[in-house]
């Protein structure tokens, strides 16, 4: 889920949600904190002031902008400046000047680099940020080891599996879900995490044994992508 909106956009997150606005917001930037891959700018508009987020920008305290559209987060961890926003609201674009002046032109950015919450930390490129732990976890029967999953995830694409492994990173209530990574020790050309969602809870340093259904290719929006996502995710007794 490198550290997110988020991203991460991994967190941490308690909730999210999106929010529809059909006209430009103009807002005046107050504070500008710079923090790996996001930019943070606490705004006032319209007598408001309120956090937004976006990716890596060059902004100063005065500066005015304009955006359209957005998603709010409540209760967002930044684990890079170690604060808890009340709310944030992340943005793929912004622009420069006021929207009274015309549109503007966008603001260089790249949404690509947005990041998620996995304890904002998960890398959202769908790239892993967590190190490989030196573990050795054998597959429970029935169960795939990340090696032969990661070898050929094609093969697994919308099925039922099950993984055997350590719980390493565990983060609540991202987009309503938690969010899981599992490691066993084996890995395939370099990937050796697999991230997991689920409604159940889980603790870190746990061994556990999870079935889910495999999907690839998943796209959250907002930088939220992932190669290879075990969804639906449920402990096995």
């Amino acid at each position: 889920m490198r550290n997110l909106i988020i991203a991460g956009l991994i967190l941490i997150v308690a909730s999210c949600n999106n929010n529809s606005i059909s006209e430009f917001t103009d807002v005046k930037v107050k504070e500008v904190k710079q923090v790996g891959s996001y930019t943070y700018l606490f705004v006032k508009a319209k007598g408001h002031a309120y956090w937004i987020a976006v990716p890596t920008m060059d902004a100063a305290p005065g500066d005015s902008y304009h955006y359209l559209g957005g998603m709010w987060m409540t209760d967002f961890y930044s684990q890079e400046l170690d604060k808890t926003f009340d709310k944030v609201l992340f943005l793929e674009s912004i622009f420069a000047g006021t929207s009274s002046s015309g549109q503007g032109s966008q603001v260089s950015i790249d949404p690509g680099i947005m990041q998620a919450p996995h304890g904002a930390s998960t890398s959202h490129g769908g790239k892993v940020d967590v190190e490989k732990s030196k573990i050795e976890v054998e597959a429970a029967e029935g169960a795939l080891s990340l090696a032969d999953l990661f070898s050929d995830p094609t093969a697994y694409e919308g099925k039922s599996i099950r993984v055997t492994g350590e719980v390493v990173k565990y983060n609540e209530a991202i987009m309503s879900l938690n969010w899981i990574h599992i490691q066993d020790g084996t890995e395939f050309e370099g990937k050796f995490d697999l991230t997991a969602t689920s409604s159940e809870s889980f603790k870190v340093g746990s061994v556990v044994t999870i079935e889910g259904v495999l999907a690839l290719n998943k796209d959250f929006g907002y930088g939220y992508s992932y190669e290879v996502l075990l969804e639906q995710t449920t402990a096995v007794e």
